[in-house]
């Protein structure tokens, strides 16, 4: 995956943080439920916006870093969670002492990481018995217009990991791999769909002249969908949350 699509979401922090879905806290619970008693120094590692960093401390852990490789995104990021130190760094360089924090998690992050290295620097800097946190939104495509949807828009290299048939790739130090996925809905306008399409790498990078021919296809679609500048529809989502321990 290029550097530019990796780091390009800053250029459009406001539209990302509008336009993605917030994570359903259950999942943040049950990606977070093996901590050892009384961990409570978590990193945010492709922290963004703070979409994850945010559900974090609504579970109750409020001893949080943000970490991520965009200094836009982070400046929006402590524009919302004021409280919350950040950080530029990546996965594979972590700018964090060894065994340092309790849990490292990712929120449609794995997938721009180089899974090897990533999971050795973590492994660095998470305490033994600590967790490994791995989570997506993805859009639930078992709906003929949800998939159109995607037709449109194009796949993104999330949605080839999580529904691909080798899983993330967690590798050493780290192993007692588990996943669960939870069904929910989110209720979009025309508007909001447009920002959520906008905010992805492949389209923030793209040439205008695609960039237009989607966005007529979209309307086009929401044509058939009835969808008007007032009405919104559900857009069906399955977050799926991936945990892993390390090893002492």
């Amino acid at each position: 995956m290029s550097d530019q699509r990796a780091t390009s979401f800053g250029a459009q922090a406001s539209a990302y943080d509008a336009g993605r879905p917030e994570y359903p806290v259950e999942a943040v619970e049950w990606m977070l439920a093996r901590l050892p008693i009384g961990a409570r120094r978590i990193a945010d590692v492709g922290a963004g916006t703070g979409k994850l960093t945010r559900a974090v401390l609504a579970t109750g852990l409020d001893e949080i870093v943000a970490v991520d490789p965009d200094a836009r995104m982070l400046a929006a990021l402590a524009g919302t969670t004021s409280a919350v130190p950040t950080v530029v760094g990546t996965a594979e360089s972590l700018p964090l002492e060894d065994g340092s924090v309790d849990a490292v998690v990712m929120g449609q992050a794995w997938h721009w990481v180089d899974p090897v290295a990533a999971s050795t620097e973590i492994g660095r800097v998470v305490r033994p018995a600590g967790t490994l946190g791995l989570i997506w939104n993805i859009r639930d495509e078992r709906e003929e217009w949800v998939r159109a949807l995607t037709g449109i828009m194009h796949s993104s290299p999330a949605e080839n990991m999580v529904n691909g048939p080798t899983g993330p790739g967690i590798r050493e130090p780290f192993d007692d791999v588990e996943r669960r996925s939870w069904q929910w809905a989110r209720p979009m306008s025309r508007a909001q769909l447009h920002t959520m399409v906008f905010s992805r790498s492949y389209l923030i990078t793209a040439p205008e002249r695609e960039r237009i021919q989607i966005a007529r296809d979209m309307d086009a679609l929401f044509d058939e969908l009835a969808l008007d500048d007032a009405g919104t529809i559900d857009l069906p989502y399955v977050t799926t949350a991936y945990r892993a321990t390390r090893r002492d």
